[in-house]
């Protein structure tokens, strides 16, 4: 029986030019295996470090991953994509050109029998009011508008800087002892979700919940994580 695959926080366009070579053939290496072996697969956000479309450009250099995801898909593999906050600026090139929905919210699925809660994961530490207040007004659609108004040529350079001294500020910062994460992961399996699955913190994880599971993905910068659900139980794995 064919399983279903999950993976978060690729980030795409993130070093130089041949760390990034080096991590999309590693990427096209396991989306390769995972066509054989797929029945769906969920993307859980940040796929790359910087996304935003136009109404008729998209960033470049992503071709061969976009080619392989869109012949996935249309081999009849179902692919989710759950926007993370990296490249939460999608529209519709991924539905209408690649045959890959989008969700730009939390959302849950039940996957052979079991109830799944699938969110990127950022947002939900305590003591990180900051980012929740940027995170509206980034999202707003005022904000969007605004911004598609600028060039891509400048948009991209901006965009991408801003990502490098977040993730500077984000280090180093203390978010104190309580996970905010694994608080949120336990009060969904209480209303009776089998598995919450998220991303976002680049650290995979699993762990025993009473009846339920969290996972969180790691990522494909350090770890090159990913999780299989055959449908009984679901492993987290590390790409070699």
């Amino acid at each position: 029986m064919k399983k279903i695959f999950f993976f978060s926080d690729v980030h795409l366009g993130l070093h130089d030019t041949q760390r990034e070579q080096e991590k999309e053939q590693r990427l096209l290496s396991f989306l390769t295996y995972v066509q054989k072996h797929a029945e769906q697969v969920i993307i859980l956000g940040d796929l790359f470090d910087y996304w935003f479309e136009y109404k008729y450009v998209i960033p470049r250099g992503y071709h061969h991953v976009l080619s392989k995801l869109g012949t996935m898909a249309h081999s009849g593999i179902t692919i989710h994509y759950l926007a993370g906050n990296h490249d939460y600026w999608l529209k519709d090139f991924f539905p209408n050109d690649l045959g890959i929905p989008v969700y730009k919210d939390p959302v849950s699925m039940e996957l052979r029998k079991k109830k799944f809660y699938l969110h990127h994961g950022d947002g939900l530490a305590l003591n990180d009011t900051g980012y929740r207040i940027l995170k509206k007004i980034l999202r707003s659609r005022i904000s969007i508008f605004l911004y598609s108004l600028v060039h891509p040529d400048w948009t991209a350079p901006i965009a991408r800087g801003s990502s490098h001294k977040s993730r500077e500020f984000t280090g180093n910062k203390d978010y104190g002892e309580t996970d905010g994460m694994l608080l949120f992961a336990t009060d969904k399996i209480n209303e009776g979700y089998d598995f919450v699955i998220m991303g976002h913190r680049h650290t995979p994880l699993k762990k025993k919940i009473g009846k339920g599971r969290y996972i969180n993905l790691g990522d494909w910068i350090t770890h090159s994580t990913y999780g299989v659900f055959d449908g009984k139980k679901f492993e987290l794995k590390k790409w070699k």
